[in-house]
């Protein structure tokens, strides 16, 4: 039985409390398997951080299937309506009150600040990037760490579980670290959370050996930070046929007139000369994809 705490790790002095989700789509699981790497080599080694690191599992329904969800999308329900009623009509709006109640257990009063990590993958291939809600500190925070940055996600997509953390004072962003099936995507996942420890929990990352270069190597890798914002949002109806033309990656320029899909029997085209993000390479999912404009 897949446990819902992935893992926990503090050296029981002052410091942050940073929790990282995985898995809120279940056909995504390179997260889950990053953290099980991360959360075993922090128990082995064991070094000193200032703070509480929490690793949470998310659509252990989803996960055990490999599929997105199994009844609605984990990452529409987080909406203030959903949790005040408390209801458990979807089996996704179940997971999110057990994410919750585990949220929960670990107190704010006891930490200096509270951070979050959602890590994510694309059917599309990408280079690894940053999705922010602008709201709080959330932007500042994600320009410390090497990856492109894109803003404004959350603004226009209703339900995600970052929009909820941020809304609530809780500094973070989501992670996309690549294509769901390519192997880099777990070493790019696990490679953020332990910036991302380091920099919320202060930790030296001396005391993790050969980490300092694995963490190098990552940053080489990685094409040089940029900001993007989100200009149009490409939406989906319940049972509508969408087709993307193949061939389309994340941040791929495109021209106005290009042909970009087949929506319902009728071509899609290009209105901007810009660029391309997110675009749907997988039966689920309710954006048929996004454009972007540099910063």
């Amino acid at each position: 039985m897949m446990e819902r705490i992935i893992g926990t790790y503090s050296n029981n002095r002052e410091g942050a409390l940073l929790f990282i989700t995985a898995g809120i789509h279940g056909n995504e699981p390179s997260g889950v398997a990053a953290l099980e790497k991360v959360f075993s080599e922090l128990q082995y080694f064991r070094p000193e951080i200032g703070g509480t690191v929490v690793g949470i599992r998310g659509n252990i329904g989803g996960l055990k299937v490999k599929k997105r969800f199994i009844e609605e999308d984990l990452n529409r329900v987080w909406t203030e309506k959903n949790i005040v009623s408390g209801k458990t009509d979807t089996k996704e709006k179940k997971e999110m009150l057990d994410i919750l109640n585990v949220i929960r257990l670990f107190s704010e009063k006891e930490h200096t600040k509270r951070y979050f990590l959602d890590c994510h993958t694309t059917s599309a291939e990408t280079q690894p990037f940053i999705s922010v809600q602008d709201v709080g500190d959330n932007d500042k925070w994600a320009h410390l760490f090497p990856v492109s940055v894109v803003r404004g996600f959350s603004d226009i997509v209703d339900g995600c579980i970052d929009q909820y953390l941020s809304r609530r004072g809780i500094t973070g962003f989501v992670f996309e670290a690549g294509q769901h099936d390519a192997l880099s995507a777990i070493k790019n996942q696990e490679c953020l959370i332990w910036l991302a420890i380091e920099k919320a929990c202060g930790l030296n990352l001396g005391q993790i050996p050969e980490l300092s270069e694995y963490l190098e190597v990552f940053r080489k890798d990685i094409q040089k930070q940029s900001t993007f914002r989100i200009i149009h949002r490409y939406a989906l109806a319940e049972g509508d046929r969408f087709v993307m033309e193949p061939g389309f990656s994340n941040f791929q320029k495109i021209r106005k007139g290009e042909l970009l899909a087949v929506h319902n029997g009728k071509e899609v085209t290009s209105r901007w000369d810009s660029y391309i993000f997110m675009p749907l390479y997988q039966s689920q999912g309710k954006e048929g994809f996004f454009i972007i404009d540099c910063v």
